[in-house]
């Protein structure tokens, strides 16, 4: 206690004399409202003093760095093995903000249940990663988050923000949060070549092509070991791989246009239905992985790279993850994966995008008090945006995870574990807004990945009613996508018949969907000048 006090005594002898340096000096009265911990207040910097120190004029001092702000940030993580404050990525991450973080991963499959219990509690973390849900929705015309759509411009990374993106994660026309930029075309469909090859087959065309490389990976021994020990398709809990199949058989994307011109939910077309009856197929085939309802996304690579499925449906650059996974067990020249484009369905070459955004970071009331520190928080998210920081975040530490040849990333081979943990989840931080950073080289699973992504753009089906925001749904909008996401599950493993997923629709209109609809069109005539 003794060595504390004497701590705390000198500290303010030194601050007393600074005190008096500055007021002989002239130059401390324009520094009062900078704070040693707030940083800077004007409204036209955009909080860059807090990493550049000196922010006086005339000839005063320089100011101090103002401490490190305190921050946490709620993400998803998709795997177990997780850093911490010991990692040199996260510690040059936080001398590069000036920031004392607290990163809380939140498994991907439990996010939105913690996400909404943290959102009834009240106490919210710093920023935290969230999509358009009801209870997102609900939480920002309820005060949670501050309305950041003044401040954008600001920010020299900021401010580069696509204002189509912005209008998509909007609510009520207000920007609450700063998206996670995605490209369009993403979707892809990754294959395991080598059983391929083995098979005598190529990646699909159509939808019967794609049914029957399933049917072969499941029975037709495609890793030549003599044994029943494979499957087609890997699904877990996220429902994404549903999502993007069922567009192929034309289902919309969300909502589409019936012939009257009004519009209506997916599930209530018939395209939706035989996507279902496709995968009540394959489910009961053994095509798929049994327990897809309750696998943890977490784990959704490891069938694949451990050689038990031989197809991944989702974003076309995991063919890339997966292939470095698979070379890291047992390297060779060639790649283990191949990713296509969406097989052609009976409505055409069909595939779903993103809404060019996926989850956007909002900055808490409970947390961020004042203006003063909402500028200081929206600097350190405008810092995460500078090449730096994504080189930092996507690839590591340059000659530690990676390594730069010829302006190209070229990540290191066989590291151990331990220090490839500790980059593990950091890029779910990435917003992808303002100057592109350096990318990997052009080998040929990156060239395919770009091909796919470059294709999907002129096959990509959007939704209709991605801008709107409707009031039905931010009230009872969990309830309604409760009721179809059991039912599909429940047709799908055949719980359920056609009467019974009947039933489920008229449950979900009688919950709120009549209204959800009837809103959903007056919104839609309304932007349509109607």
């Amino acid at each position: 206690m003794k060595g504390k006090r004497s701590f705390k005594i000198m500290a303010l002898l030194i601050i007393a004399v600074m005190l008096m340096l500055a007021a002989c000096s002239g130059g401390g009265s324009n520094n009062n409202n900078s704070g040693g911990s707030t940083g800077n207040t004007s409204s036209n910097t955009g909080g860059q003093s807090s990493n550049s120190g000196n922010t006086g004029s005339g000839s005063g001092p320089a100011e101090e760095k103002p401490a490190p702000m305190k921050i946490s940030i709620m993400i998803p993580s998709f795997s177990t093995e997780l850093p911490d404050k010991s990692s040199p990525v996260w510690q040059r991450l936080e001398e590069y903000t000036n920031t004392d973080l607290e990163i809380l991963f939140t498994p991907n499959s439990s996010y939105e249940d913690m996400l909404n219990i943290t959102l009834a509690s009240g106490d919210l973390p710093t920023i935290m990663n969230v999509g358009k849900t009801p209870s997102v929705i609900s939480a920002a015309r309820n005060g949670a988050f501050w309305d950041i759509t003044d401040y954008l411009k600001d920010y020299p990374n900021l401010s580069q923000a696509h204002p189509v993106v912005l209008n998509n994660t909007s609510i009520d026309g207000k920007i609450y949060g700063i998206y996670r930029a995605r490209t369009l075309g993403r979707m892809g469909v990754t294959y395991n070549k080598v059983w391929l090859d083995n098979l005598g087959l190529q990646p699909a065309k159509t939808i019967d092509e794609f049914y029957n490389i399933l049917r072969a990976f499941t029975y037709d021994d495609p890793d030549k070991n003599g044994k029943n020990d494979t499957y087609g398709v890997v699904i877990t809990k996220y429902t994404g791989p549903w999502d993007i199949m069922q567009i192929w058989f034309g289902a919309p994307n969300k909502w589409g246009e019936n012939e009257n011109g009004e519009l209506v939910p997916d599930f209530m077309t018939p395209e939706y239905r035989e996507a279902l009856k496709f995968f009540r197929k394959i489910y009961s085939e053994g095509l798929v992985n049994e327990d897809f309802a309750v696998m943890d996304s977490a784990a959704w690579n490891t069938p694949f790279v451990n050689g038990q499925a031989g197809v991944f449906v989702d974003v076309a650059d995991n063919a890339r993850r997966l292939d470095n996974a698979m070379q890291e067990a047992a390297p060779r020249d060639e790649p283990y994966t191949i990713v296509t484009q969406a097989p052609v369905g009976p409505k055409g070459h069909r595939d779903m995008p993103t809404s060019g955004w996926s989850g956007m970071l909002v900055i808490s009331k409970s947390k961020v008090k004042t203006e003063e520190e909402l500028r200081r928080v929206l600097d350190f998210l405008d810092k995460l945006n500078d090449v730096e920081m994504k080189l930092l975040l996507g690839y590591g530490i340059e000659g530690r995870h990676y390594d730069m040849v010829d302006g190209y990333v070229v990540p290191k081979e066989n590291l151990d574990a331990a220090i490839t943990q500790e980059l593990t989840g950091m890029n779910q931080l990435l917003m992808f807004i303002g100057e592109q950073e350096p990318g990997y080289a052009p080998t040929p699973i990156n060239a395919q990945i770009a091909e796919v992504q470059k294709a999907n753009e002129a096959i990509v089906v959007g939704n209709p009613a991605e801008p709107f925001v409707s009031e039905v749904y931010a009230q009872v909008g969990q309830q309604l996508d409760n009721i179809i996401g059991d039912a599909r599950i429940q047709y799908i493993v055949g719980q359920i018949d056609d009467a019974g997923f009947d039933a489920a629709i008229e449950l979900w209109k009688k919950t709120g969907g009549d209204d959800y609809i009837r809103e959903i069109n007056e919104l839609y005539k309304a932007a349509k000048g109607k």
